[in-house]
């Protein structure tokens, strides 16, 4: 076929013969960019990750101020409420506080925790309670300590009776752990 009779064929069917230069065109085009496929897709996925989980942020920090003065102003009582393992003298007018408004009488005190790692956020502060009262009394102690102004945890009690007789006072032993800071 000579270049003559190739442009006659080409003018007779300049539809036909352009649908197949173009065929061939995108066949040699996706031929090339079919190893760009994957890539593509996997950032695709990528994209479409990260736009959901930045719809999810959005979506979440509708309320996120407010949420955060809560956790300011429960973090802040929270501080309120612990005890320092180095004031010990603090903590000493803690248990005698308790023990004028509860009517027991200490009869011995001591903080069994003198130290505490630096780089832990709360430690538990332990101490030994002996206590002397009534039952009511003792009740009373044990209640304003569990609800006091301290986070406190009875790790073991123990109760007597002082003497042979039922109306004697009774001797409430007590090991117990406040929630504090180093």
């Amino acid at each position: 076929m000579t270049n003559d009779e190739l442009f006659a064929v080409v003018k007779k069917h300049p539809v036909a013969v352009g649908c197949g230069l173009l065929s061939l065109a995108l066949a040699v085009a996706i031929y090339f960019r079919s190893d760009a496929i994957p890539a593509a897709v996997q950032e695709l996925e990528a994209k479409s990750t990260e736009a959901d989980r930045y719809a999810t942020n959005i979506k979440n920090a509708a309320r996120l101020k407010e949420q955060l003065d809560t956790l300011v102003a429960a973090n802040k009582e929270i501080d309120g409420r612990l005890v320092h393992v180095s004031a010990q003298g603090t903590n000493s007018q803690f248990f005698y506080k308790l023990e004028s408004e509860s009517g027991v009488r200490l009869i011995n005190f001591q903080q069994t925790t003198q130290s505490a790692a630096k780089n832990a956020a709360f430690v538990p502060v332990g101490f030994t309670v002996t206590a002397q009262g009534d039952l009511p009394q003792l009740l009373a102690f044990l209640g304003m300590l569990e609800n006091g102004t301290h986070y406190a945890r009875v790790m073991n009690a123990s109760c007597t009776l002082i003497g042979p007789k039922r109306d004697a006072p009774l001797t409430l032993t007590l090991t117990l752990e406040l929630l504090g800071q180093p």
